[in-house]
């Protein structure tokens, strides 16, 4: 019989998972760690799954995104929600958890697994070829050089990031019509922008408020050629109080409607997905606090009543440019790559352009299911585009992404109903009814041996 091998490398939340998930369906795995013989700046003991940041796993409400895709990863037989609610410590609405408790729990599971074996030591993946079987890199955000460099090799420079350089996101439901209006500079192409403008007293409140808001300091690890290609706004700012309006504000090309003038400056929107129901603030990139970043940006006209999906981040983070180079199973594509003949190479975790513990966790346990998709020769069946892990895997893989960053899992990552619901809370009741309804059944049809966590 022909030895079922599966490789992980990073033994991370998305590698635990992955390694979890593939050998509880029967596979031999390989869990490459290279801690403690090779330390990370950010990671400080030698156990898996280690939380190097906060210690909360997000929100405990069932009828959240976060608790749908906490749901779907138990049903999928996740090893690190049932840790989670274990070592659970006050945390207020969030599932927060002692983290060297349970990073020790789920070592102690990881390493006392018949079918894991865990090797402490850096992985090398030009040696790994012509190795036999599926390789599922879960390095996180802190990757290795000599993997880094292996994947900027084959997918291409251009499609590997090593800082997150993001603009904050909102809703589009939250965005004030009223006053944005549709237009692409100069009217070229389609209308593909919200403008938010500013009369000149909104812009000098703005840039006051601006300037006196608290920053999030860069780590040591952190620093580097960074801003050079990309200036933070306050930054911008700094350097004079009209070097935004005549910058990543500037108004040139566009007409308000509403006046018929050109405004004083100008923020704006882009759509982050197809469905347009995320925008991003374009050339809006901070390293303001978040609860400073929400106060500030919340002075911009027509972002009042702005719901945030994700706040913007300035820090090092190695990710893929996964819409350009991955299939819907997590798998680099090698007819967008420069893989090995007969490579299988499966991404998990942020190196996908997810972000948090239970995004992460979440993409892993994809990536182990799809590894055994892989190994049985099975057709792969992607989870139904309205559940949680449905929305999280289009945001990873769907190249129609103008420009990809990492996110959170969030409403707006959801589709809309069809036909439209204007009321805000009925159609989030649709949507997680919907995803509820649709990831059962995408269940009840997977195979026993890929449903199986035991």
């Amino acid at each position: 019989m022909t030895e079922r091998i599966v490789t992980v490398v990073g033994g991370g939340f998305a590698g635990c998972e992955a390694a979890w998930a593939a050998a509880n369906r029967g596979a031999q795995v390989r869990l490459y760690e290279m801690r403690p013989s090779k330390m990370t700046p950010a990671h400080k003991t030698d156990k898996l799954a280690e939380l190097v940041c906060s210690n909360s796993f997000k929100s405990t409400n069932p009828n959240s995104p976060a608790g749908i895709l906490k749901a779907e990863m138990t049903a999928l037989g996740s090893l690190m929600i049932p840790t989670a609610l274990k070592h659970t410590v006050p945390g207020g609405e969030a599932l927060a958890v002692d983290r060297d408790a349970f990073a020790k729990e789920m070592t102690e599971c990881i390493e006392s697994h018949h079918n894991i074996e865990v090797i402490r030591s850096e992985f090398d993946p030009e040696a790994f070829y012509p190795s036999s079987g599926p390789l599922i890199i879960a390095t996180g955000p802190l990757t290795s050089d000599v993997v880094s460099t292996w994947l900027a090799k084959i997918t291409g420079r251009t499609h590997l990031y090593f800082y997150d350089a993001v603009s904050p996101t909102v809703t589009s439901e939250s965005i004030d019509r009223s006053i944005v209006w549709l237009q692409s500079r100069y009217d070229k192409g389609d209308a593909a922008y919200l403008n938010c403008p500013f009369t000149k007293q909104q812009y000098e409140q703005f840039i006051d408020a601006l300037l006196r808001a608290e920053q999030s300091p860069l780590h040591d690890f952190e620093k580097g050629k960074y801003f050079e290609g990309c200036m933070p706004i306050e930054e911008i700012a700094a350097r004079g109080r009209d070097s935004l309006r005549f910058g990543n504000f500037k108004p040139v090309g566009l007409r308000n409607p509403n006046t018929g003038e050109r405004a004083y400056a100008v923020v704006q929107l882009r759509p982050e997905n197809r469905e347009g129901t995320l925008y991003s603030l374009v050339a809006c990139q901070t390293r303001m606090k978040w609860g400073a970043q929400k106060e500030v940006l919340r002075m911009i006209p027509g972002l009042e009543n702005a719901e945030f999906v994700r706040l913007g981040v300035i820090h090092r983070n190695t990710y893929v440019d996964s819409p350009r180079v991955l299939n819907s199973n997590l798998s680099l594509d090698p007819d967008r790559t420069s893989l090995p003949n007969g490579a299988a190479v499966f991404l998990a975790g942020q190196l996908t352009g997810v972000e948090g513990y239970v995004e992460s966790g979440a993409i892993g346990i994809l990536a182990g299911i799809a590894a055994i998709h892989k190994l049985e020769g099975s057709p792969w069946i992607a989870p139904p585009r309205q559940s949680a892990y449905g929305s999280l895997l289009a945001h990873v893989t769907n190249d129609a992404t103008p420009d990809f960053a990492p996110m959170n899992i969030n409403w707006g990552l959801f589709p809309d109903p069809e036909p439209t619901i204007k009321d805000k809370s009925a159609r989030r009741e649709v949507k997680l009814r919907t995803a509820r309804s649709s990831f059962d059944s995408w269940l009840a049809g997977l195979s026993n041996t890929l449903v199986s966590a035991g």
